[in-house]
């Protein structure tokens, strides 16, 4: 049996055997002010599509970035060229598209492509600005990749938001996480279980494991994707990657609660250890929500280390 080609490399390939020659012909002088690449919105973007992703918003692709003074001048043009190229390529292919996936690929405009996401076309420029946006936001913002980018002004942006969160930022994040997870895993779920409220268990076993791979995320400076590819993404960091990727995969196929409690305690405890390699606690306690006052309280900024423990 072939392996089906993941839709990042078919877009790839696609821009530099079809798309890039095609555009050489009329656009040779402008290319040097054009951005190109897949970033953006669904599983092609992050590498995990797979069959079953290929019925919708998926196939030969790209997308062709310019500033805002550009897109007005010659963005018709250059996507009536986009348009002209074939719609299938090496077997796969057409791209069907959904009203949900409209401005996937095509000629779009960085001004418009980042403030979808940041919330506006520059970067954050201070930390509460930072904290507002979500943050698998931020992950669809800097996935997949740039082809080639001649004129700087996309890769430029992205590079900084792939310079992760500033160092506060990160911090609060981390506090509120500790604080979440050990009321939903530690405390909530255990005692929901004793009282018979299983609705209330299930949501906290689900709370406990999606705030655990937000921590871990948080511990390897990088973004969290949307919630359908965080725990498939979780694997392939360095830090915790593989041990909470089994381990939350493990919790949430086992029956036994009382199998359960153990393997949440088991997690919990994993973390609070990395959170003293990291020197971002030294509390003795087994409680993860201890150990968040003492993340907070390094936080420099004297306003944002006096908000709500909660927020972050």
């Amino acid at each position: 049996m072939i392996k089906q080609m993941q839709g990042l490399q078919l877009c790839e390939l696609f821009f530099w055997e079809k798309g890039l020659p095609a555009l050489e012909k009329t656009f040779e002088n402008k290319l040097d002010r054009m951005a190109f690449g897949l970033v953006g919105e669904g599983s092609d973007c992050y590498g995990f599509d797979d069959d079953i992703s290929q019925d919708h918003d998926w196939g030969p692709g790209f997308c062709i970035w310019l500033n805002q003074h550009d897109y007005k001048t010659f963005g018709s043009e250059v996507q009536d060229v986009y348009d002209c190229l074939p719609s299938a390529y090496k077997t796969y292919g057409p791209r069907v598209t959904t009203q949900w996936g409209k401005k996937r690929v095509g000629v779009l405009e960085i001004q418009e492509f980042y403030s979808r996401f940041v919330g506006k076309y520059q970067p954050p420029s201070n930390n509460y600005e930072w904290l507002a946006i979500p943050e698998n936001y931020l992950a669809t913002a800097t996935n997949g990749k740039v082809f080639q980018d001649n004129l700087g002004v996309f890769a430029g942006i992205r590079k900084v938001l792939l310079d992760y969160y500033p160092e506060d930022v990160r911090l609060k994040k981390i506090a509120a996480r500790c604080m979440s997870i050990g009321q939903a895993g530690q405390y909530n779920f255990p005692r929901s279980i004793k009282r018979g409220e299983f609705y209330v268990a299930q949501h906290a076993q689900v709370k406990f494991s999606e705030d655990i791979m937000y921590i871990v995320f948080l511990l390897n400076r990088r973004y969290a994707p949307f919630y359908k590819w965080i725990h498939r993404a979780i694997k392939e960091l360095p830090v915790l990657g593989s041990y909470i990727y089994k381990s939350i995969l493990n919790l949430v196929q086992e029956y036994d609660n009382k199998t359960k409690v153990d393997l949440i305690e088991e997690i919990s405890q994993v973390i609070i250890k990395e959170l003293k390699n990291q020197e971002l606690s030294n509390h003795q306690s087994d409680y993860l929500p201890d150990h968040g006052p003492l993340v907070q309280h390094l936080i420099q900024d004297k306003k944002l280390r006096e908000t709500n423990i909660l927020v972050g």
